[in-house]
């Protein structure tokens, strides 16, 4: 670690790389909590600092305890870290962490104690003749915890046949007195792992009916993921006894913005909305006003309302449904921002000068009354369609929505010169019919509407995230790793291949450089296979009290403010704020606590964000596989969008569906994966399949309660 990120590291943060520090200049070196508190420096008061810091490295598999309460790099005791990826014939592979460590083949024997995804540490032991084992020595984390599958018999016995094959071939039940009819999808929870000797056991939860059900397949994500839209008992006790209106002296204690035009911008569906924005100009510079729902007003810490928000972490959107992180009460009421309703907000004004720059912020609490609602569509139409009725209508806000139009592509400006990257993938945006089922699959609309929002919050983000920095308070901040030079490595001979040269030094790659790759693919034939490429050799971003920047948003600083609503983040924010603007500064004994607290409550919100993406995702994967049910026999173009050693997807062009064309199914040759090439290569013939090639496909199988779409590609295939 340099200087300049020990001076932003947090105390548990520096606490962890001391120890580090101490272990990398003696690397097989074996040491007890007090001896690691006595080489390092630490005094005597730290010493419960030190141990939780351990478990925490040791958790991550950064360091490994050994026996007689030892602790050690894993390295240096031939340890390594990774995922399981299981096969379903019942062995497995162990995917380092370390990427340039290669896949470890793991067999049936060492299997039975993990599953598909688990995270653990192994022993890597030299064959006599050559070659290595790899034997588990340590379970880091659990993957499986829930799973769905359907019932079925052996022997008089029940068993779970799980969803994903490779979780286990079935899964023998505890007894209990409900026998659910063979084929019915059940859900269960993991009663007793696997071990040397015997394997995993489930418990009946709960029998959720038939597999082609359209809401059982949509229950079955919802229960896999733990998640659920009911609240508990003592949540709505607390929601019963609050008062949502809003007294005058709760007004009088703040600025009152009610005068303003300030207006609402979301989607056509959207219900519950947590910001609201105004622009205007005098001298030359521009004053933007974005105010966000004061939800920190209304969920105090500790109750049992913040205990289930911060469990949840986030709100998770369906298709057809949302599961909320507040209560309607909150989410859809008193926190919302609805139209001609007073309602009580923290606002961030920043005056902009006519360069795009931030030149003075301040916050305040604020009151609001948002003067329309306006959805994305509405705002188009005025400011591109010049549409007749939208003008007349709104037409006291026109000159409002230009004002904005005009910041927002300043701003949008000054950020591309500093190396803002902007992905160029097109979103699915799922159209139901009014049983819930999908009736078709679009390209998401993204206008000026979205990117007035967009550079909004991204600058309000930005000028809370630098004040608060500014005053000392620790932070939750929002932080994207830059690229490491591995993931450019592997991906600089295909990019070539295309034309596209990365930076000789890629250790030190920029946004800029990205963004000129970005701009290069502009409008070409390759654009949207580059992004994609690109995208996936980006870190994710995540939460942390330590401030490393934003890379993709070529940010020096940055946080979540805009959305407390539906991220316990911003909420955690909003309260930092409060005391900021209170002039309550913590005391030095109260900072080692609260940056632990942030610390931990990063890695669960960033946990909960991970969680809620994967639910997403196979939320829209299932919405697809029930739109293409009744596609079956059916051709379509589409194009190569990802390759693996089992096969290669291919996205339709009238549609934003994947489907899988197994390698199995090409009988013309003998294919086989080159990942470093990202090429498919027949043996015989040396026929290729590429990342962007264009190819026709026709639907053979459609199995909508495992997400799965499969496509037969056609003898008229354009991939050489």
């Amino acid at each position: 670690m340099n200087k300049d990120s020990q001076d932003t590291a947090s105390g548990p943060e520096r606490t962890r790389q001391r120890i580090l520090d101490l272990f990398a200049k003696r690397p097989s070196t074996r040491l007890t909590p007090l001896e690691i508190l006595r080489r390092a420096g630490f005094s005597r008061d730290e010493l419960q600092l030190v141990v939780n810091s351990l478990r925490d490295l040791t958790r991550e598999g950064r360091l490994v305890r050994l026996k007689k309460n030892h602790y050690a790099l894993p390295d240096s005791q031939n340890l390594l870290t990774g995922k399981i990826q299981a096969h379903p014939d019942g062995f497995g592979f162990l995917i380092p962490d370390y990427k340039d460590a290669e896949d470890l083949y793991l067999s049936r024997r060492e299997m039975r104690r993990v599953m598909h995804g688990d995270r653990v540490m192994v022993r890597v032991d030299r064959k006599k003749r050559g070659g290595v084992e790899a034997h588990v020595v340590q379970i880091i984390e659990r993957a499986q915890k829930r799973l769905i599958g359907t019932y079925d018999e052996l022997d008089g016995k029940g068993y779970l046949i799980p969803m994903d094959p490779r979780v286990a071939a079935a899964i023998p039940l505890r007894q209990s007195g409900a026998t659910p009819e063979k084929g019915k999808v059940i859900a269960v929870e993991i009663s007793r792992y696997g071990t040397a000797l015997s394997g995993p056991q489930g418990e009946l939860m709960q029998v959720m009916g038939d597999p082609d059900d359209p809401e059982v397949q949509v229950q079955s994500i919802v229960f896999r993921y733990g998640l659920t839209a009911s609240f508990p008992e003592p949540v709505h006790r607390e929601i019963a006894s609050c008062s949502f209106a809003i007294r005058e002296e709760e007004m009088a204690a703040r600025t009152d913005l009610r005068e303003l035009p300030i207006v609402t911008i979301d989607g056509e569906r959207a219900r519950d909305f947590d910001d609201a924005v105004c622009v205007r100009k005098t001298n030359g510079h521009y004053e933007l006003f974005v105010s966000i729902a004061d939800v920190a007003h209304y969920v105090k810490p500790e109750t049992a309302l913040d205990q289930e928000a911060y469990s949840r972490g986030t709100s998770v959107y369906f298709p057809d449904r949302a599961i909320p992180m507040l209560p309607e009460a909150l989410s859809n009421g008193i926190c919302s921002l609805n139209p001609n309703e007073d309602r009580l907000t923290k606002t961030a004004c920043m005056e902009i000068n006519d360069k795009g720059e931030v030149i003075r912020s301040r916050f305040f609490d604020s009151v609001i009354r948002s003067h329309e609602r306006m959805t994305y569509t509405a705002v188009r139409r005025i400011l591109v369609d010049k549409d007749s009725e939208c003008l007349e209508r709104y037409r006291d806000l026109v000159d409002q929505f230009k004002l904005m139009e005009e910041l927002a592509l300043l701003i949008n400006e000054t950020r591309r010169a500093r190396g803002n990257l902007d992905f160029d993938l097109p979103e699915a945006e799922i159209i139901l019919d009014l049983q819930g089922m999908p009736e078709n699959i679009v390209r998401a609309e993204r206008n000026i509407a979205h990117r007035i929002i967009e550079e909004f919050m991204i600058a309000a983000n930005e000028a809370v995230a630098r004040h608060l920095k500014r005053e000392g308070f620790p932070l939750l901040y929002r932080v994207h790793e830059g690229p490491d030079e591995d993931s450019f490595e592997s991906i600089a001979p295909f990019l070539l291949s295309l034309g596209y040269r990365l930076p000789a030094k890629r250790e030190k790659i920029t946004p800029l450089e990205v963004q000129r790759l970005l701009e290069a693919a502009h409008g070409k034939p390759e654009e949207k296979v580059i992004n994609h490429v690109l995208l996936r050799a980006m870190k994710q971003a995540h939460y942390q009290p330590e401030n490393i920047g934003h890379f993709g948003l070529a940010s020096a600083c940055y946080t979540h403010f805009t959305s407390p609503i539906r991220r316990y983040p911003d909420l955690i924010v909003h309260r930092i704020l409060a005391r900021a603007l209170q002039g309550n500064k913590l005391k030095p004994s109260e900072r080692e606590d609260f940056l632990s607290y942030l610390q931990e409550t990063g890695k669960h919100t960033s946990e909960r964000e991970r969680i809620a993406m994967d639910a997403e995702r196979e939320m829209v994967d299932l919405k697809k596989a029930q739109f293409m049910m009744d596609k079956l026999g059916e051709e379509f173009s589409g194009v190569i969008t990802s390759l693996a050693n089992f096969g290669f997807f291919v996205e339709l062009d009238s549609y934003f569906v994947e489907g899988l064309v197994r390698l199995s199914t090409l009988t013309d040759d003998d294919y086989n994966y080159y990942e470093k090439e990202y090429v498919i290569k027949g043996r015989r013939h040396g026929r290729k399949f590429r990342l962007g090639d264009a190819v026709r496909v026709k639907v053979v199988r459609v199995n909508a309660f495992r997400s799965e779409i499969d496509f037969e590609l056609l003898a008229d295939y354009s991939a050489l």
